[in-house]
């Protein structure tokens, strides 16, 4: 199936679809490093620990704002997640 700007490929939806779950194991290894809890680590980020929780399973991909809270709170740099 052919797009205007690119052919699409279904290899790349997949190892995309990997992605947050990378990105979310990651985020837990950070946390858990540092003694904290999910919740306490969304307080700190300024969101849910059920948001904490799902970006951390990679059911959800977060924003790069929400990205940068999380990487704050963790007093750690972006390039750690990637």
């Amino acid at each position: 199936m052919d797009y205007v700007l690119g052919t699409f490929d279904n290899t790349s939806m997949r190892k995309n679809a990997k992605l947050p779950k990378i990105l979310g194991k990651k985020i837990q290894k950070q946390r858990e490093g540092m003694g904290l809890t999910q919740e306490e680590l969304g307080d700190k980020a300024g969101i849910s620990r059920a948001y904490m929780g799902y970006i951390e399973q990679g059911r959800y991909a977060p924003s790069l704002e929400v990205l940068e809270k999380i990487a704050k709170a963790l007093k750690t740099s972006l390039n750690k997640f990637f």
